[in-house]
């Protein structure tokens, strides 16, 4: 499966990424991109290729295009339909969940997380996807 990372830290994309691959992902190809805008360019660019991305995950707290900005443009622009989009977030409000369901994410993970929430919250999005 290939997946999209969207940090502004490039600390916190590979740690999001090691999260993915203990919790037993097979990850075929991992993306990256530093903010919105740069996710929506990867997104444009993936776009009809053989094997699409099948997970996005993202930060909420970034430069440039945030993440509840990039999902509602994603959305608007209907990048990657269908895709599982989880949030990784230090924001656990209840205003921020709704805004970012309504926006599209089917999830979120509260920072710090471990492997096994990772696990717990994306397989059965993958699953279901």
């Amino acid at each position: 499966m290939r997946a999209l990372i969207v940090d502004d830290s490039s600390v916190m994309r590979k740690v999001v990424e090691r999260a993915l691959r203990q919790s037993g992902l097979e990850l075929t190809e991992v993306l990256q991109a530093s903010n919105g805008e740069e996710a929506l360019q990867v997104l444009r660019d993936d776009a009809g290729k053989a094997s699409p991305i099948g997970l996005i995950l993202s930060d909420i707290n970034m430069p440039v295009m945030d993440g509840l900005q990039f999902l509602e443009a994603r959305r608007d622009a209907n990048l990657a339909p269908g895709v599982p989009v989880v949030m990784i977030t230090t924001e656990g409000s209840e205003p921020f969940v709704l805004r970012a369901i309504a926006a599209g994410a089917q999830g979120y993970i509260c920072k710090p997380f471990t492997a096994d929430q990772v696990k717990i919250r994306v397989v059965p999005l993958l699953q279901a996807a």
